[in-house]
């Protein structure tokens, strides 16, 4: 009889379980979110050297890779694991997205380097692509590196071609870079794990669609990242 009443007590704490098998927020994943915050403050902290206003302020979505690795020896490449945000109809962010970055170049270089970058989306259709899966910057939309300062006007904006603008933080201090040649790829997987779902699409998540729990580190970015792209 007891190893009767044993088996039944976890038979109804399986039942009682995610059929995913998925914890909400999963403890790399929630890190990750959290240090994604912080680079967005220190990305604004020295306006004059930050994305104008203008291009954050109308930014159709924004990546955030912190610990991008740059590694090689005559060819080299690059890792890096963070989100992306989109935005929405009414101006707010949606909910975070895990990608991971994946690229290489060829030319002299030694040593390792970890940077932080952060992808400024100008154009709807660059974030439709994205959500589809993967896109390589310069090949699936236009990418370059980004301009600096506060005195862009809206003038100026208009004359930006790029679809996406990317910088990059090394020694503390942020810049253009080009990221042109890297994936951007949707991590389908981190994405699960941290709303603890199974099969989540990126734009059921940027629609905020199917998730009813969302750990409170996602709100967090949100917030940080509205404040500074208003």
């Amino acid at each position: 009889m007891p190893c009767r009443k044993i088996a039944l007590f976890f038979l109804g704490l399986a039942l009682l379980l995610p059929a995913t098998g998925f914890c909400v927020g999963s403890g790399k994943e929630v890190a990750k979110v959290e240090v994604c915050a912080e680079v967005i403050r220190q990305f604004v902290k020295i306006p004059e050297n930050a994305a104008p206003p203008i291009l954050l302020r109308n930014a159709q979505a924004i990546a955030i890779i912190p610990g991008i690795i740059k590694a090689g020896f005559i060819a080299g490449g690059r890792y890096g694991w963070g989100v992306v945000m989109s935005r929405q109809d009414d101006g707010s962010w949606s909910n975070p997205v895990f990608v991971t970055l994946v690229g290489g170049s060829f030319g002299f270089q030694l040593g390792v380097q970890s940077i932080d970058a952060i992808m400024v989306f100008k154009t709807r259709q660059s974030v439709d692509r994205l959500s589809r899966g993967k896109i390589t910057l310069g090949a699936d939309a236009a990418a370059a590196a980004g301009p600096v300062g506060r005195s862009m006007s809206a003038g100026t904006d208009i004359r930006l071609e790029a679809e996406v603008y990317t910088y990059s933080r090394s020694r503390g201090l942020f810049a253009g870079v080009s990221l042109a040649g890297s994936g951007l790829q949707i991590d389908y997987e981190a994405t699960d794990k941290f709303y603890g779902l199974s099969g989540l699409t990126a734009g059921e998540v940027f629609a905020g669609s199917r998730i009813s729990k969302v750990p409170p580190v996602a709100a967090h970015l949100i917030q940080v990242l509205t404040r500074h792209t208003q």
